[in-house]
């Protein structure tokens, strides 16, 4: 179990970094001080999400 949620979390932090560093790159350019890796992450987590959301391939149809 705790195995588990070490790789789940260790995939997590794999599959939002260039989201995350991404939003580092901006934030840092449009504010004096950017912030770091640690506080773009819960950002970088919704816009990872988003992204997989809009660019899945998936449809619904509704039958009447």
């Amino acid at each position: 179990m705790i195995k588990g949620l070490l790789t789940a979390l260790v995939l997590l932090l794999v599959a939002t970094f260039p989201a995350t560093w991404m939003l580092m790159l901006f934030l840092g350019n449009i504010m004096e001080a950017g912030p770091g890796y640690w506080g773009t992450l819960p950002l970088g987590i919704l816009v990872s999400a988003l992204l997989a959301g809009a660019t899945s391939g998936t449809a619904v149809v509704l039958n009447d």
